[in-house]
């Protein structure tokens, strides 16, 4: 809105009342050729300075602290009139001399301004070997990607009250969960679905801040949804929730910090040292030859050797060893022998 403002009202009337004082002068007179047709000059330096505008409303990324941007737009564009008005003095004639003088006082700030204005978030000045940057305050924000919506730990992970830090949802994964949700596909249907409850769960949550971060279609066009997550991670600092492998190992490439809810799962469950005694039910024969496989009540699969023999029976198993990845854990054991009882 206020863009539009400048755009459409402040511009034009400080452009129009300064070409009309141009024009109507006596001291010093513009140009003969201005001066015998003044409405025509009127409007033809109008269109001068509108192109400017033009300009400016095809490209559509207009972004920046408001204030910032105007004070310095305006004090390097003055500078940069100055400057380029001292370059053209010795090849501009006096009766041109104010027309150039207005002309530059009026197009270099705006361009400056309307630059400044679509820097949001990376407004800075560079001075050699030294940088000053937006400083970042607060803890920083999680970027939620697709899967780690529909998974629905997150949701009881923030009931825990451990973060406090703001969880983004982008614009393009609130359309995938809302795509997944329309799909013809049941199974799918339903996910999306369950994405979206725990989307609503999460919003009505007071422990937390969430928010909707829109980001443009044209921003990211070509790219898939996971690089769009982290190129938005890298840009806002962020980290990266997810339980997708492809997606953790890809931001951990680009130096983008990743909470992998199946490492924090797995970080969570009660550690099992070889030669420990567990109680399980034989559910399954496993791949290998007499393997039984079997469940802890946290879904912690244990394969057993020589357990085949017990399925649907439950037996203490000795625990072995342990496999851990970011896909979750694994035990293997096998069954109590005399020298163990």
């Amino acid at each position: 809105m206020l863009l539009n403002v400048i755009r459409f009202f402040v511009y034009p009337a400080v452009c129009a009342g300064a070409i009309a004082a141009f024009v109507s002068s006596e001291s010093p007179p513009p140009p003969t050729l201005i001066n015998n047709h003044p409405f025509l000059a009127f409007v033809l330096l109008m269109l001068v300075t509108q192109v400017v505008t033009l300009t400016d409303l095809l490209i559509p990324r207009k972004r920046v602290e408001i204030v910032s941007a105007v004070y310095f737009g305006l004090l390097i564009g003055f500078l940069l009139s100055y400057l380029t008005n001292q370059a053209l003095l010795p090849v501009v004639t006096p009766e041109f001399k104010g027309m150039t003088l207005m002309l530059t006082n009026l197009v270099l700030p705006y361009l400056c301004v309307i630059l400044l204005l679509q820097t949001k978030d990376n407004f800075r000045f560079i001075i050699p070997y030294i940088e000053f940057a937006k400083e970042v305050k607060g803890g920083r924000p999680y970027l939620l990607d697709t899967s780690s919506i529909i998974d629905g730990r997150i949701a009881d992970v923030i009931d825990t009250k451990i973060i406090d830090s703001t969880l983004v949802i982008p614009s393009f994964v609130l359309q995938e969960l809302q795509d997944i949700a329309d799909s013809n596909d049941k199974l799918r249907r339903n996910r999306g679905r369950r994405g979206l409850d725990v989307l609503s769960r999460l919003q009505s949550n007071p422990n937390i801040d969430v928010k909707l971060h829109e980001v443009p279609q044209e921003e990211g066009k070509g790219m898939t949804v996971d690089q769009r997550l982290v190129a938005l991670a890298k840009k806002l600092g962020g980290r990266v929730v997810t339980n997708d492998f492809n997606l953790n190992k890809v931001a951990h490439v680009q130096g983008v910090d990743v909470v992998n809810l199946n490492d924090l799962a797995n970080s969570l469950k009660p550690r099992y040292l070889p030669g420990e005694r567990l109680t399980i039910k034989i559910m399954k024969a496993g791949e290998g030859i007499g393997q039984g496989v079997g469940y802890l009540d946290d879904g912690t699969m244990v394969v057993c050797e020589e357990g085949n023999s017990l399925i649907g029976k439950e037996s203490d198993v000795i625990v072995k060893s342990v496999l851990q990845s970011s896909a979750g854990r694994m035990i293997f054991g096998r069954l109590p022998l005399a020298t163990d009882r």
